[in-house]
């Protein structure tokens, strides 16, 4: 039967013909328009990796300088080496010359060489400029070098724990170095070349580059010089008084640290990756992580409490019978037999333990942490370095008699010692507290400042008039035969402390004592500050006086000749040495003392000396007092 169509009918058809091929146009451009515009730089990234090979090159990390403009990590051109496979044509050959080169075993760069399945296989990191030339100059096929950039620090073991180092691949890992990584670190670039499918080179195709970014570098607030000289005084301790550890760090008043460090220490160009545990411990900044018990340095913190409250003057007396009873507990001064009656000027230098508990129950648990609490004990300082430890407060409300007179001395309170250094700072510096700065300011590659650190502070409770009063309690303290007696002609300030250590588990560890020293220049108007820790002396002595003192001295000296400071007194000291006394009798050291032109204190009771303080041969100024423990 015959079919007919309408012109009705077609003209359907034909729309819905029309209505497809729309349909499939727009479906195209659609298509089109999400390959080309949406995905194309991605498929084109795609694209340009099958049919191209790169090498990254690694951009050198930022310098970082002292304050004198002086490097003390740098980075250099090293060279990476590359083989790819598929393009090798005598591995044997290949792989004896890159292993006469770069001093690695045939057996292994062989196998890495003729490893197939790979497009690419990485034969060693790091590779000087003289071996790589030699590799370029072999024309080797199949081989390749990248640009690399390695670190090198130019002091070696200076300020090896504050500077930190990097990983093989150039990744901060400690110090510094990690804790500005972000900052340090560059940006990488590539080298392109034309490859086929096999991933082997198109000869004559176009090779493309794309330069590293170097990244920024940091001015620091140390002084490579003052570092030196404090940290060859540390090596001579360690020598010399047999120490587990020694600490120390050298700050002006407004925060800047000019030298911090720590021994034992390591060269950071070759840091002991072999042993983690001595990496580890040799690669903290112990001013900043350790907390520690102060012991009578601690007192130039309660003694400014106390003036400021009022319940105390420099007319003020105190009677030191060697213990004072509290809650029941018998708490004994370190001099046994006491310190009898003294002004509050002669307590501060005698390291009177009685005035100082007095001290503290005078002020109340209250305003005795008011004070320490303002003066940033218990929190972070906010120095940037890793790893900052916050002090060991007691809760306040649990805080009894007995442990706040403790707490008076140095006991039962534990900080960091830049915790420590900083809280003295304030309160010599007019009550002004600043957080301590490392970094002076980050630049760029073209040396244009970035960032620049801000060394201001806030006001803390503490007064000038208060401040001027601890300055001179610090200079009658260690001048004790005349002004400008300790550094001889130059005014300097100065408290020691002796502390003992804790054991892990809790109790006393006996035997195990810190000594330490903080030390002001100019006395009368600081300017810098030291700070030095004796941790575990073995010679024999323990004390503060006679184990960190004298050191203390011996920087200050070194820093006033690299400062070209002049004396500020022609005073001429006459020096003495200590006479052998140990198992005779009192009255026979006695004797002794007095023709070497040397004062004593006795500590205990009886008629023999079993021990003296300082050990016999030590040189000292003539008036000095020295201790003899009595039995």
């Amino acid at each position: 039967m015959q079919k007919f169509f309408t012109l009705r009918s077609l003209r359907k058809r034909i729309n819905a013909i029309l209505l497809v091929v729309v349909f499939l146009f727009c479906s195209l451009a659609i298509r089109l328009f999400v390959l080309q515009i949406i995905q194309g730089p991605s498929l084109q990234l795609r694209a340009t990796d099958q049919w191209t090979r790169e090498l990254a090159i690694v951009a050198p990390r930022g310098a970082i300088k002292d304050c004198t403009g002086a490097s003390m990590a740098v980075s250099y051109t090293t060279y990476n080496v590359f083989t790819r496979p598929r393009e090798i044509t005598d591995s044997s050959t290949v792989a004896h010359t890159l292993s006469q080169q770069l001093g690695m075993d045939f057996e292994t760069v062989y196998n890495k060489v003729a490893k197939k399945g790979v497009s690419e296989t990485l034969i060693k990191l790091g590779v000087d400029g003289q071996t790589a030339e030699n590799i370029y100059s072999a024309a080797l096929s199949g081989v390749y070098l990248a640009e690399n950039s390695s670190r090198f620090y130019p002091y070696g073991n200076l300020a090896s724990q504050i500077l930190g180092f990097t990983s093989i691949d150039n990744v901060g890992q400690s110090g510094l170095e990690a804790y500005f990584d972000d900052v340090l670190t560059g940006v990488d670039g590539y080298s392109f070349v034309q490859s086929d499918l096999q991933g082997k080179e198109i000869g004559g195709s176009l090779r493309y580059y794309i330069g590293a970014t170097a990244g920024n570098n940091l001015t620091l607030t140390l002084d490579s010089k003052i570092q030196l000289l404090l940290e060859q005084t540390l090596e001579k301790i360690m020598t010399e008084q047999k120490a587990k550890s020694v600490t120390a760090l050298i700050t002006t008043l407004d925060g800047k640290i000019k030298a911090i460090s720590s021994k034992p220490s390591f060269d950071l160009n070759s840091p002991p990756r072999d042993n983690l545990s001595t990496l580890f411990d040799q690669s903290k900044v112990k001013a900043v992580t350790d907390n520690y018990e102060p012991g009578s340095t601690f007192k130039i913190l309660t003694v400014a409490a106390a003036l400021e409250e009022g319940v105390t003057t420099l007319q003020d007396r105190f009677y030191c019978p060697g213990y004072r009873i509290i809650d029941g507990v018998k708490i004994k001064c370190w001099k046994s037999i006491g310190h009898g009656s003294q002004t509050l000027g002669e307590a501060f230098a005698n390291s009177c333990n009685c005035c100082f508990m007095d001290l503290a129950l005078r002020l109340g648990k209250d305003k005795f942490y008011k004070y320490i609490q303002d003066l940033g004990l218990g929190k972070k300082t906010g120095v940037s370095i890793s790893g900052e430890a916050s002090g060991i407060l007691m809760d306040k409300s649990a805080v009894k008699n007995v442990d706040l007179a403790r707490m008076g001395f140095g006991h039962a309170v534990a900080v960091s010692p830049i915790q420590l250094a900083s809280a003295v700072c304030a309160i010599l510096a007019d009550g002004r507290l600043c957080t301590p700065q490392i970094v002076e300011k980050i630049t760029d590659t073209d040396e244009k400042t970035i960032s620049q650190s801000k060394f201001d502070g806030r006001q803390t409770l503490i007064s000038a008039s208060t401040s001027q009063i601890v300055r001179g309690l610090l200079e009658g303290a260690v001048n004790k035969t005349g002004p400008c007696t300790f550094v001889e002609g130059y005014n300097v300030g100065g408290k020691t402390g002796t502390a003992q250590k804790y054991k892990e588990t809790g109790g006393i560890d006996q035997g195990k004592y810190i000594s330490s020293f903080i030390g002001t220049y100019p006395a009368d108007n600081p300017q810098y500050l030291l700070l030095l820790l004796v941790d575990e002396p073995g010679a024999g002595a323990y004390y503060g006086s006679v184990v960190a003192a004298p050191y203390g001295r011996e920087v200050f000296l070194k820093l006033f000749d690299y400062l070209q400071e002049k004396p500020v007194s022609d005073v001429k000291v006459e020096w003495t040495t200590m006479p052998d006394v140990e198992q005779k009798s009192l009255a026979e050291a006695v004797k002794l003392l007095k023709e070497a032109g040397l004062d004593y204190e006795l500590d205990g009771e009886g008629g023999i000396v079993c021990q003296q303080l300082p050990p016999a041969g030590t040189r000292l100024q003539k008036g000095e007092t020295v201790l003899l423990v009595v039995s």
